[in-house]
């Protein structure tokens, strides 16, 4: 993915800012890192749940609520760094609406 993607990328944003092109590789690294976690089929996912020995739809399972969460937050993020063009805003937003999912877990489970 990261090989036909990132020169697609590179080639549409070369004319703009530099800083909204590194912005638009790492989504599409993030992406391509999130599908591969995700899909039942993906080689990686096939060995990880080899390696526990687990059932692999139980393995696909149990990991498509972190992937969707951290998927769900970086869609966030990088639609705050595609406004502001920052890194670090995106990332201090990432990290604290993160945060505010951990709390609000931590709360959910309380009960």
């Amino acid at each position: 993915t990261f090989g036909i993607l990132i020169p697609i990328v590179v080639a549409v944003f070369s004319n703009t800012d530099y800083s909204l092109m590194i912005i638009s590789i790492s989504a599409c690294m993030a992406g391509a890192v999130c599908g591969d976690h995700c899909s039942p089929i993906s080689d990686t996912t096939i060995m990880a749940s080899a390696g526990a020995q687990c059932e692999h739809v139980n393995h696909v399972s149990t990991q498509l609520p972190y992937a969707i969460t951290v998927a769900a937050i970086s869609f966030v993020a990088y639609i705050v760094a595609g406004f502001t063009r920052s890194a670090i805003a995106s990332l201090i937003v990432g990290v604290a609406l993160l945060f505010v999912f951990l709390l609000f877990m931590k709360k959910k489970a309380a009960k």
